[in-house]
């Protein structure tokens, strides 16, 4: 059991309005659950906090490409796949900033990541450069050209490689990939980027965690 906010705020030194926020976010992450007329306990670890890698859209968008070993294989104007035009509210056939990156684990190709991006938004930032960003796409983003990042709709499906995709993860023709897109908004919910993240499913699984209500 918890003390009481009287009592927090004392121990610590802290304003009432700084308990309260702290214990806000203590409920909200899942730490602590408050009973009426007996108090705030501690349920013990959440489930989200054992889960210590970002889900796989977020991670590829702020982490620093430096983290990730690879090469570039891919960066200019590109017409858009359907999906990806979808997910950035663009027309068919329309043409997007596009830096596609083969990353490697311990010497191999393990996954193919690709940012598809508005061609304005790519103008003035180093997404042309074919060394490895020492930042985060977000952290790039916001400095050079301002967006903030709201939320990321994610999605997952799966498909069959192409004679390129087979080649360049050194996969076998027949087995299938997971592919990840991660859409990217701003709190006005407008569309900025998509990360697709391509994973040959004999080599990865993907876990998830999250609060029962």
């Amino acid at each position: 059991m918890l003390l009481s906010e009287h009592q927090l705020f004392q121990e610590f030194g802290v304003s009432r309005l700084t308990v309260v926020a702290a214990l806000r976010v203590l409920r909200e992450q899942g730490w602590i659950e408050s009973q009426q007329g007996k108090g705030r306990f501690v349920r013990g670890r959440p489930a989200m906090a054992s889960v210590e890698s970002n889900r796989t859209g977020q991670a590829y968008l702020t982490s620093p490409e430096t983290d990730s070993p690879g090469e570039l294989v891919e960066a200019g104007a590109m017409a858009l796949p359907n999906r990806v035009a979808a997910l950035l509210d663009a027309q068919l056939k329309s043409k997007a900033f596009l830096r596609r990156r083969l990353v490697t684990r311990e010497g191999e190709p393990s996954e193919l990541v690709s940012l598809w991006l508005p061609l304005e938004l790519s103008e003035g930032t180093d997404l042309t450069s074919g060394e490895a960003l020492p930042q985060g796409i977000r952290q790039h983003l916001q400095s050079r050209k301002g967006v903030r990042f709201d939320h990321i709709v994610e999605q997952i499906t799966a498909r069959m490689p192409t004679a390129q995709e087979v080649k360049q993860l050194g996969m076998p023709k027949n087995v299938p990939l997971l592919a990840v897109f991660g859409a990217v908004r701003d709190a006005s919910s407008r569309p900025l980027v998509v990360v697709e993240v391509l994973l040959p499913a004999d080599r990865h699984e993907l876990e998830d965690a999250y609060p029962v209500a």
